[in-house]
């Protein structure tokens, strides 16, 4: 008995809001579609494993896949139906028993799920995993409830949908053409009784972007803080930058780079988060290649370092102590700037401004002061 996984990846997946296909999403250092091709290889009764994707996206495929033992990819049609039968029909020289037609955008799966599938189809045709309903049902028109539906005659189907593949290779040719939302109701069409099993409360499918970012919070477990401090005296005939943005006043700051002193404790906050050292030892000062640098090209060095770890910065809080100049006129300009550096909202970036009432250094107008806090999120 031949039993091949039939994974969906052709979508474009816009809902999610990204620019790139919700499939070649990185989670916990591996892309969703990794992920989910990984969970029927190790599976106990898969034979073998095709992917149906967009040509398009080939190059991206190929690196999401590297390493694993999979056929050929088939590619996708305009339409998921037309996409599944491209897959049915490349694994025709296969003679496959049995097939489950998975989405990509399903990672979270168990291995008790398939073995209850391959456990069903022994003696049905097509089986649906699926969920009982909790909430109360409604039928509505337009605006209007019009009533309310038993919830205990419905159910939410989910993947794999696992048929014998004979009957759903002639589904499938039968009704080309037939717009249906998914394999199991060209099953119905086709006369072919379905038994249902129950699912898995945790096989979702990513969607919305409101799926990409609670899944996306709920990897990245590892939760670090960072501080940063730094200290710049004044200096005549240079430009002041502070937070990324160019401050008018008559004097900037002194230091190898442009001296931003607030953009130097950020930096130094997200190094310290994933414990890479500071400032100095990726841009030591001694580098002339570093002479007069935005600073901004510093900050942005950090934040690949958390990317390259799977990981993301959820939140910068900075406070820059001085008398001179004000902060409050540049406040947002320079939460927006420093969003655009890192790839955060600026609702996650918080400028605050203060004196020391005229103590110290800063109180004597000698130079600048920041110190900032950072929360990073990381995979475990």
């Amino acid at each position: 008995m031949t039993t091949i996984a039939l994974i969906m990846a052709a979508g474009s997946g816009t809902r999610t809001g990204l620019d790139f296909p919700k499939q070649y999403l990185e989670m916990s250092g591996e892309t969703v579609l990794r992920r989910t091709v990984r969970g029927f290889l190790d599976a106990d009764g898969i034979d073998h494993v095709l992917v149906v994707i967009n040509p398009r996206d080939e190059d991206l495929y190929k690196e999401a896949v590297a390493g694993l033992d999979l056929l050929p990819f088939a590619p996708g049609g305009d339409t998921r139906q037309d996409s599944v039968r491209n897959g049915l029909e490349a694994l025709a020289p296969l003679a496959p028993d049995q097939v489950l037609i998975h989405d990509a955008a399903r990672p979270f799966f168990t291995p008790d799920l398939i073995n209850r599938c391959l456990a069903a189809l022994k003696d049905h045709t097509a089986v649906l995993p699926a969920q009982p309903m909790v909430d109360t049902l409604k039928s509505v028109d337009g605006d209007r409830i019009t009533g309310t539906v038993d919830r205990d005659s419905v159910v939410a189907a989910q993947t794999p949908q696992c048929f014998r593949y004979g009957p759903i290779m002639e589904a499938h040719e039968r009704f080309r053409g037939r717009p249906v939302t998914d394999d199991i109701a060209l099953a119905e069409l086709a006369g072919i009784p379905v038994q249902w099993i129950a699912g898995e409360a945790g096989n979702t499918k990513i969607t919305t972007r409101e799926d990409v970012k609670i899944i996306t919070s709920q990897e990245l477990t590892d939760i670090r803080t960072g501080l940063g401090f730094d200290v710049h005296a004044f200096a005549d005939d240079r430009d002041m930058w502070l937070g990324g943005v160019q401050i008018p006043y008559e004097r900037g700051l002194k230091g190898h780079s442009d001296a931003d002193v607030a953009l130097h404790a950020i930096t130094d906050a997200i190094l310290g988060a994933i414990g890479e050292g500071d400032i100095g030892t990726h841009f030591p000062p001694s580098d002339d290649q570093w002479k007069g640098a935005s600073s901004d090209r510093f900050l942005a060095h950090a934040a690949s370092l958390v990317t390259e770890r799977g990981g993301r910065i959820a939140n910068i809080d900075l406070t820059i102590m001085c008398e001179a100049p004000k902060i409050g006129p540049h406040r947002e300009a320079m939460r927006q700037r420093i969003g655009e550096i890192v790839g955060l909202d600026p609702s996650r970036v918080s400028v605050k401004g203060t004196t020391t009432e005229k103590l110290g250094f800063t109180g004597r107008r000698e130079g600048i002061a920041a110190q900032a806090i950072t929360t990073v999120r990381l995979p475990e």
